[in-house]
């Protein structure tokens, strides 16, 4: 879990939860709004592939359930809302710098 073990790269939705979770707690239905929005709908996260997934990242420590924050608007039921934990950030920030390496090298060969 908290060991600085050489991670495997993570799977696209782990990437796109932790980017929609790294400035702000989220609960479900925010992160697959956010993830659409962002990927302009090429990135959908289904209910039970997001749950899953977090279940996932909260039994490998990459995120945490927490409280709502104090605005929150009460609505029907109750939402579960998610942070991202330090070790979370640097599975996140190793990602980035590996995909950015990829990026680096697809410029230097004039793809763009």
């Amino acid at each position: 879990m908290g060991d600085r073990r050489e991670r495997k790269s993570l799977k696209a939705r782990y990437f796109h939860i932790l980017l929609s979770l790294a400035d702000q707690d989220l609960h479900g239905l925010q992160i697959m709004e956010e993830v659409s929005a962002r990927t302009g709908g090429d990135v959908h996260l289904w209910p039970g592939m997001l749950y899953g997934s977090l279940k996932q990242l909260a039994d490998e420590g990459l995120v945490e359930e927490t409280d709502p924050p104090e605005n929150a608007e009460a609505g029907g039921g109750r939402p579960r809302y998610y942070r991202i934990t330090e070790e979370g950030r640097r599975a996140l920030a190793e990602e980035v710098a590996r995909l950015s390496s990829y990026v680096a090298v697809a410029l230097a060969k004039n793809v763009s």
